[in-house]
């Protein structure tokens, strides 16, 4: 039976965390001196005929969608293995309301497809990562904060926020690296919530063959719903000599699997994070 699928899954609401003393990854990047160039756009790909499968969720769906495969048999276990990792985390609403169990089961879905996959290799193919890319999966997310296992705000503790979707914008050229987080805010009665989506702009380089290095550069704020007639606004950077030394401003992360709609990472404090192409 052909291996093609067109997944869809879920995403809507806040994050789940994984121990960062786990045992680390099935395989590492090698590296190398060469520097890496775009071999070709995904931009004008034309991908060859699909057909549908639907992954539901609590939180509403996300359009997944798989090119058609030559029917190899490896073909059609790496499409069972993304299938079944999205059907392990798709009711976690991204990881947010996952048990110890559910970390553990989605962990062992995703070393399942690495393990299959491969290394990847991004040295000649880093517009694999062109995009935008939608977050379905944190493993982070259940220590209740939107900085994951890093500092940042509290969900549902000191003020009522309340996470919507978050997304990765990637140019492989312009080596722009957004994450993109919609957020809203809850406001004393008788206001509405605050809607707002930030923008954490970064520059991003590649290390070796899969790892990533992000560097911050700003945020910007961008309100929406009863106040979106309020311009976009940048929010002041710290400097460097008064930057607590849990926000450095740096991070990396290595890309464990890619392809042209589904992407596997793992953060330099062990979170794991599933995403498809928006």
């Amino acid at each position: 039976m052909a291996a093609s699928s067109t997944f869809s899954s879920l995403l809507r609401s806040p994050p789940a965390l994984l121990s960062d003393h786990r045992s680390p990854p099935p395989f590492r990047c090698s590296f190398s001196s060469s520097p890496a160039v775009p071999r070709s756009s995904r931009l004008g790909l034309t991908l060859p005929e699909r057909r549908n499968l639907t992954v539901k969720s609590t939180v509403g769906e996300v359009s997944y969608r798989d090119p058609k495969t030559s029917g190899s048999g490896a073909d059609e276990r790496i499409e069972s293995l993304k299938l079944k990792l999205l059907s392990t985390v798709s009711g976690l609403n991204r990881g947010l309301v996952a048990s110890l169990d559910d970390l553990q089961r989605a962990e062992t879905a995703a070393k399942e497809l690495e393990t299959v996959a491969g290394p990847v290799e991004l040295t000649d193919d880093l517009d694999k990562l062109q995009g935008k890319w939608r977050l379905l999966y944190s493993s982070a997310f259940s220590s209740r904060s939107l900085g994951g296992s890093r500092p940042g705000i509290p969900t549902g503790r000191l003020i009522p926020v309340t996470l919507g979707q978050v997304f990765q914008r990637i140019d492989v050229f312009s080596k722009d690296f957004d994450n993109i987080a919609e957020v809203e805010i809850g406001a004393p009665w008788p206001f509405p919530p605050v809607e707002v989506t930030a923008t954490l702009a970064h520059k991003f380089e590649l290390l070796g063959t899969c790892k990533i290095k992000i560097t911050f550069q700003k945020t910007t704020l961008k309100t929406s719903g009863n106040l979106s007639q309020i311009p976009p606004f940048d929010i002041p950077r710290l400097p460097d000599s008064v930057r607590p030394s849990s926000n450095p401003g740096t991070g990396d992360f290595e890309v464990t699997y890619v392809d042209e709609n589904m992407r596997i990472t793992r953060g330099d404090r062990g979170e794991l994070r599933v995403f498809v192409i928006a």
